[in-house]
C-alpha cells in the first residue's frame, strides 16, 4: 500500500515516469518525424502569433521552445503540443498595449510579467485540484470569443495589409472608421502584395493540404515584394518588412517585479490563465477521444503553469495548447510527448538556419496569413446552430462577441457571468411536474398526470434537479400552488428519484413544507428517495419533523398507509378512484357498497 501511494506521487510529480516504457526505436522514430512536422508549422505560425501580441517575432518561436517542453513533460497528454496562439496573443496584446507600447522593452517587460502570474495562478490551481473550472467557461463563450478575437486580429493588419497610416493599439470601431476615411490612400503595391499572399495562402491549403499553406505563402509573398521593389524601387513600393530575426537559443529574461506592474497586469493575467486552461485541457481531451488516453484535467494545468513560468525567464509570452500543432502531431503519428520535445529542438535549428530570410518577409503579407488565420478562427457552422437551437444561446454569443470587440478582456468575463446568470436560472427552477400512479403487472408506476384524473386529497409530483438554496422559493411556491389550485390536496407525495441534490436550504424547507402539511391535516411523503440525500437530511436533524415513515423505498407498499390518512367521507363520493384500493374500501376500512 506504502509502496502504490509513493508510485501514485511520484507520478504526479513527474508524469513523464509513465510513458518511459513506451519509449523504444519505433516510437522515437515515429516521435521524429511528428516533431519535424511541427517545426516547419509552428515556424510561421511562432512569428505570425508573436506579431499579433505586439512582440518581436522571434518570442513567437522561443514560446514554442522551451516551455512547449515543459508542458509536455509535466502534462498528462502525449500528444498536446503548447505554445503561441491566436487568442491567448490578442489577450496579450490587448491587456498590455495600452500600458505600453507595443514592441518596446517595458511592453516586453510586463508581457513576461503576465506570463509568469499566469503560470503561477495556473500551477496553484493546478496543484489545489482545481481543474473542474474550466467546465465553467461554456463552449458557447468560447466560440463568440475566438470569433471576436478573430475580428480583431484581422482590424489589426487591415493598416499592414493595406499601407495604410493607422495607430497601432486603437479601438476596433477607430480601426473601420479609419479604413474608410483613408480608402483613397490604400498603397496598391502594398495591397498586391498581401492579395497575393492571401490568395496563395488560400489555394496551397484547398489544392495542396499535405504543404504547410504558411510557409508556401509567406514564400511566393515575400517573392513578389522582391520583384515588385525591383521593377519601381523601394522608395515608390513604401513595403516593409519583418526584420531579420534573432539567430540564437532563447536569452534569458527577468519580468517586471515592481508593485506598480504587477497591479496593472493581474487582472489580465487572470483572464489569460482561464483563457489558456480551457484551450489546453479542452484540446487534450478533444485529442484523447481519437487517442484514448485518459486526460488527468489537474495534471494539465501543473504541465501549463509550470511551462509559463519558465517562458517567462527564458524569453517566452504566455502559451496553451495549440489545436493545429497538437491535430498535426496526433496525424503525423506522435507516439509520446518526446516528439514535442524534438519539434523544439528542429525549431531551434531551423530558426538558426533561417532568421536571417525574415528580412525579405513582407508586413503586407504577413497580414495576408492572418487573415487567412483569422477567417479559419470563425466558427460559421455552430454560430448558425446555435441561432437556430436556442436564443438565450445566441445572447450569451454575442455579447461575448461584441464585448470581445470593445473590451477583449471584459468581453469574455461578460460572457461568462452571463452563461453563469443563465444556468444558475436554469438550475434555481427545477420542473416539478404532477405525475399519477398507474397499474401494469400488479405493481405500481408513475405516469404525466397531464389529461388524466387525479386524486382530490393526494397530489403526487415529481421533482427534477436540485433543491438547493437557488431553488428553495422556486419549489416551496411550486408546492404552495397546490393548495391554491385544490385546497383539498393536503397530502403530497414527492418522487424524488430526480432530486440531485439538498442544501442546508433545501432541508430547511422540506421540514417547514412538512409541518405545514401536518397542520393542514395532510403530510408530506417521498418515495425513491436516494440513500445520499437521506443521510443528509438525518445529519441535519431533519428526520423527526419529516418524519421516518414518510420515505418510501423504491418497490415499497406506498399507497396503504398513505391511503388510510386520506377523509373517508371525500373518499366516498370521489368518481377519480385511481388507486386499486379505491374500489375495494374506504380510508377508514369500511368496504365500499359499490
Amino acid at each position: 500500500m506504502l509502496h502504490h501511494s509513493r508510485k501514485y506521487w511520484l507520478y504526479h510529480l513527474f508524469p513523464f515516469m509513465q510513458w518511459k516504457h513506451l519509449v523504444d526505436r519505433n516510437t522515437i522514430r515515429a516521435d521524429l518525424i511528428a516533431g519535424l512536422s511541427g517545426a516547419l508549422i509552428v515556424l510561421p505560425q511562432g512569428v505570425a502569433f508573436a506579431t499579433i501580441a505586439g512582440m518581436p517575432p522571434e518570442y513567437g518561436l522561443y514560446a514554442a521552445m522551451l516551455p512547449a517542453i515543459v508542458a509536455a513533460l509535466f502534462g498528462s497528454s502525449w500528444h498536446l503540443v503548447s505554445g503561441p496562439t491566436t487568442a491567448i496573443s490578442i489577450a496579450v496584446f490587448a491587456a498590455i498595449s495600452p500600458l505600453a507600447e507595443p514592441g518596446s522593452p517595458q511592453f516586453i517587460s510586463m508581457v513576461l510579467t503576465l506570463t509568469f502570474l499566469a503560470g503561477l495562478f495556473q500551477l496553484i490551481l493546478g496543484l489545489a485540484r482545481m481543474g473542474v473550472l474550466v467546465n465553467f467557461i461554456s463552449h458557447t463563450v468560447v466560440i463568440g470569443f475566438t470569433a471576436g478575437a478573430a475580428l480583431l486580429i484581422a482590424a489589426s493588419q487591415v493598416k499592414n495589409f493595406f499601407g495604410l497610416d493607422i495607430a497601432r493599439g486603437v479601438p476596433f470601431h477607430v480601426v473601420i472608421e479609419q479604413f474608410f476615411l483613408q480608402m483613397g490612400n490604400v498603397n496598391p503595391y502594398v495591397c498586391a502584395v498581401g492579395a497575393i499572399t492571401l490568395a496563395v495562402g488560400i489555394a496551397a491549403k484547398k489544392f495542396m493540404p499535405k504543404l504547410p499553406y504558411m510557409i508556401v505563402a509567406m514564400v511566393i509573398g515575400s517573392v513578389v515584394a522582391y520583384l515588385i521593389n525591383a521593377e519601381f524601387g523601394p522608395s515608390v513600393t513604401q513595403i516593409k518588412t519583418v526584420g531579420a530575426l534573432s539567430a540564437s537559443l532563447p536569452p534569458l529574461s527577468m519580468p517586471d517585479f515592481s508593485y506598480a506592474t504587477l497591479h496593472k497586469v493581474l487582472f489580465p493575467a487572470l483572464i489569460v490563465t482561464m483563457l489558456a486552461l480551457t484551450e489546453a485541457v479542452s484540446i487534450s481531451r478533444a485529442i484523447a477521444v481519437k487517442s484514448e488516453q485518459h486526460i488527468d484535467g489537474n495534471q494539465e494545468f501543473i504541465g501549463q503553469g509550470l511551462s509559463n513560468l519558465v517562458g517567462s525567464f527564458f524569453s517566452g509570452y504566455a502559451s496553451s495548447g495549440s489545436f493545429n500543432r497538437s491535430g498535426v502531431n496526433f496525424e503525423a503519428g506522435a507516439k509520446t510527448p518526446l516528439a514535442t520535445v524534438f519539434a523544439s529542438i528542429f525549431l531551434l535549428l531551423v530558426l538558426l538556419l533561417v532568421a536571417p530570410l525574415a528580412s525579405y518577409l513582407p508586413t503586407a503579407a504577413m497580414a495576408g496569413i492572418l487573415f487567412l488565420v483569422a477567417w479559419g478562427l470563425i466558427d460559421f457552422h455552430h454560430i448558425g446552430a446555435i441561432g437556430k437551437i436556442s436564443r438565450a444561446e445566441t445572447v450569451i454569443l454575442w455579447v461575448t462577441l461584441l464585448g470581445t470587440l470593445v473590451d477583449l478582456e471584459k468581453g469574455i468575463f461578460f460572457g461568462i457571468l452571463l452563461s453563469l446568470a443563465l444556468y444558475l436560472y436554469r438550475v434555481s427552477r427545477p420542473s416539478v411536474v404532477p405525475y399519477v400512479p398507474a397499474m401494469e403487472q400488479g405493481a405500481y408506476h408513475f405516469v404525466n398526470a397531464l389529461g388524466r384524473p387525479e386524486c382530490p386529497q393526494f397530489r403526487i409530483v415529481r421533482i427534477n434537479g436540485s433543491i438547493f438554496f437557488g431553488a428553495v422559493d422556486f419549489v416551496r411556491n411550486a408546492l404552495l400552488q397546490i393548495d391554491e389550485s385544490n385546497p383539498r390536496q393536503k397530502t403530497v407525495m414527492i418522487l424524488a428519484r430526480g432530486i440531485n441534490f439538498i442544501d442546508v436550504a433545501g432541508a430547511e424547507m422540506l421540514e417547514q413544507e412538512a409541518r405545514r402539511r401536518r397542520k393542514l391535516g395532510g403530510g408530506l411523503y417521498f418515495y425513491r428517495c436516494s440513500k445520499t440525500i437521506y443521510q443528509f437530511l438525518r445529519k441535519a436533524d431533519k428526520l423527526d419533523d419529516i418524519g421516518v415513515g414518510a420515505f418510501f423505498p423504491a418497490m415499497s407498499n406506498w399507497i396503504k398507509p398513505i391511503y388510510s390518512t386520506l377523509d373517508s367521507e371525500i373518499c366516498r363520493n370521489c368518481k377519480a378512484r385511481i388507486f386499486t384500493e379505491c374500489n375495494e374500501q374506504l380510508p377508514n376500512g369500511e368496504a365500499r357498497s359499490s
